[in-house]
């Protein structure tokens, strides 16, 4: 009896994962179809300044990072940051925590890792079609174009795992097309995620632009103060606490044209001490007064943008704007050039083991299903552990016996 065909398109880490788990499970005829020119062009790019592949941390508060923690949950459990380090050293590749948690291989780069992943699955026969793109697809039915040669093709298989992408970074491959392969009622709409902020500075901040404002916390209206540092840009903010705080600012914005994120510039100060250290240099020039109390010239340009000159030597008032500095947020930049999306397949669309419901021995996996999380690790721990749970699925349903 010929062994069973498994088609998966999108050759990014949750396609690669359902190939990997697929592999060890059964013995199928497992194709990987891929529009660019070689794998996992995304992953590779997020790890050329270093690949932060997941977080170690307490793993309640791991999975609490995500907008669908419960439902992420299961796979999470078995897909863990241990997990993932074993993988990895299984691979050849150790890793190691960093201070914050993350977990980085030690030469801290994607392609070393990735070279290993794709040895191991093409020597456990998993096949690879680079350049090749899938048009259409019609129930297990899928025209394949091999870009190459301009040729098309159909095929049938007897299950599809769907491991597309979202629609950030589209030059990199995850360009949303599969979306009209899908029924639309199975579609969240796309929007940005861990993507910086608009902001309207005047041109006296221009100097600044680029430049950090380190060891702050942020937040938006009734939320918890986040730790962290951002980016000060010509179009606003950005950096990993303001993407930390997107999912609360994108909300707000939903039924309004503006919000707001508060900074508190001195963290590990109270109110009432910057108050008496204000109160006491009364004498001093502003700038030698802000820099004595800790504020640095990147933190002292930006109060001199968005403080009132009438406030500037009210000390009551420059203590309340220092812990808790009004920014007017007017925006997201634009979902291409987010790190990553909230929006995608609905997850009431999809079974326990991630079938579309409505298209029997059709899986989808990865960034394309509606889920969100931070930077941090968060991302690629969730890509890789809903692949690995949809290649479990489809070996599930491909040797359930047959109802009568």
């Amino acid at each position: 009896m010929p062994n069973k065909q498994i088609v998966i398109v999108g050759a990014g880490p949750a396609g690669l994962a359902c190939a990997e788990i697929l592999s060890e499970l059964g013995d199928y005829d497992i194709t990987v179809y891929e529009q660019k020119p070689s794998a996992a062009r995304k992953f590779l790019m997020a790890g050329k300044t270093g690949l932060n592949i997941s977080h170690v941390e307490d793993l309640d508060i791991f999975i609490s990072r995500y907008d669908h923690a419960e439902w992420l949950r299961p796979m999470i459990e078995l897909c863990n940051a241990e997990t993932i380090q074993a993988w990895m050293k299984g691979l050849g590749i150790e890793s190691y925590i960093g201070s914050s948690g993350r977990i980085f291989p030690n030469e801290m780069k994607a392609a070393p890792l990735l070279r290993a992943w794709l040895k191991r699955l093409q020597q456990r026969g998993v096949k690879f079609f680079y350049r090749h793109q899938v048009m259409r697809m019609n129930s297990l039915e899928l025209t394949v174009l091999d870009l190459s040669h301009q040729q098309q093709h159909t095929l049938k298989a007897d299950a599809i795992i769907l491991a597309c992408g979202a629609v950030s970074w589209p030059q990199l491959g995850s360009d949303g097309q599969w979306q009209h392969w899908l029924d639309p009622c199975v579609i969240q709409p796309f929007s940005a995620s861990n993507v910086g902020v608009l902001v309207k500075w005047s041109r006296y901040l221009q100097p600044i632009f680029g430049q950090p404002l380190k060891r702050i916390k942020a937040w938006a209206e009734g939320q918890t103060p986040q730790y962290g540092e951002m980016v000060i840009s010509h179009y606003g903010l950005e950096g990993g606490l303001v993407y930390r705080c997107n999912r609360d600012l994108r909300e707000t914005m939903k039924t309004q044209k503006s919000t707001i994120l508060y900074l508190d510039l001195l963290p590990d100060w109270d109110q009432t001490q910057i108050l008496h250290k204000l109160q006491q240099g009364k004498k001093q020039s502003l700038n030698t007064l802000w820099q004595k109390i800790g504020l640095d010239k990147t933190k002292i340009a930006l109060i001199r943008d968005v403080v009132s000159k009438a406030d500037w030597n009210d000390a009551l008032k420059m203590a309340q704007h220092i812990k808790q500095l009004v920014i007017q947020i007017h925006g997201l930049r634009p979902v291409e050039e987010a790190i990553s999306c909230v929006g995608g397949v609905r997850l009431e669309a999809l079974d326990k083991d991630l079938m579309l419901k409505n298209s029997p021995h059709i899986f989808a996996c990865g960034e394309m299903l509606d889920w969100d999380a931070p930077t941090g690790g968060y991302l690629l721990t969730a890509c890789l552990a809903t692949g690995r749970w949809a290649g479990a699925g489809v070996h599930q349903r491909l040797n359930a016996p047959e109802k009568s």
